[in-house]
């Protein structure tokens, strides 16, 4: 069975429950008639709904319909296969100047709308102290509470401890805002107030 509707000539019963363009309800009428109205309008009698008792059939510039369905499917899918999830790891005696750039990274992943699994590694007799790993596992969850949220508490796996991150913001979104930021942005300013805004 074709998934694609049958239209105009294609439609092979002798009425239908008709519906305008704009959705208002026409009536049940002939095909012919049906067909008739669809050429004066310049668009296209589309049976949408095959089953019922008559079928129902609408008024529409069908290539654009389909047009219109192609994009919203593959606006669903590209939101669906948006989530990635970035991992980062550390080790639970890590130094501050290493803790800040790990963090940093973190930072970036939820800014841009990812999720981020974050590993500690256990080694030897570290393993003994799981509340080292829950402890900064904790810290960094603080940290980044505003982009944000802990989505799957610390758990231990094995040698390691796991925790992770998602943001407050689906990745479309802050892609909408970055093309705002960068659209709407761009009134006349001077190099110098750019450079100024930029740091921060």
């Amino acid at each position: 069975m074709s998934a694609e509707p049958r239209i105009n000539d294609r439609i092979r019963v002798p009425e239908v429950r008709l519906v305008g363009p704009n959705g208002e309800q026409v009536g049940i009428v002939s095909v012919q008639d049906a067909l008739r109205l669809a050429q004066e309008a310049d668009l296209d009698l589309v049976e949408v709904a095959p089953t019922a008792r008559p079928p129902v059939a609408k008024l529409m510039d069908y290539g654009k319909f389909k047009y219109e369905s192609a994009v919203k499917a593959r606006e669903s899918r590209k939101n669906q296969s948006n989530t990635i999830i970035k991992e980062i790891k550390l080790r639970p005696k890590i130094d501050a100047h290493d803790y800040d750039t790990k963090k940093g990274h973190v930072v970036r992943f939820l800014k841009g709308g990812d999720k981020v699994k974050v590993t500690i590694m256990f080694r030897g007799r570290e393993q003994s102290r799981p509340e080292l790993g829950r402890r900064l596992l904790a810290r960094l969850a603080e940290d980044v509470a505003d982009l944000g949220a802990v989505e799957s508490q610390p758990k231990q796996d094995g040698r390691n401890m796991v925790m992770v991150l998602g943001p407050h913001k689906r990745r479309s979104e802050h892609k909408a805002e970055a093309r705002a930021a960068a659209g709407g942005g761009r009134t006349r300013r001077e190099p110098r107030e750019e450079q100024q805004s930029g740091q921060g």
